[in-house]
């Protein structure tokens, strides 16, 4: 089983982080989320293995969990 790599593995994390809002700039909200599914998906294709992605994805939910209908 591999493991998420969870240290800086970019060697320009601010560049690709700019590179992530620029993308989404003049876009509407919907269409915010589309781009994100999509570039999800293409990203998730490419890791190619489902544990690395199911730990991604575990990762990214934690702390962000709040009851259904609780303000934000």
């Amino acid at each position: 089983m591999a493991d998420l790599i969870v240290d800086t593995n970019l060697a320009d994390p601010d560049r690709v982080y700019t590179a992530l809002i620029d993308a989404h700039r003049d876009l509407d909200e919907e269409t915010s989320g589309e781009l994100n599914a999509k570039l999800i998906l293409i990203l998730a294709n490419h890791v190619g293995d489902e544990e690395v992605i199911a730990q991604a994805i575990e990762l990214a939910r934690k702390g962000l969990l709040r009851p259904a209908g609780s303000a934000t």
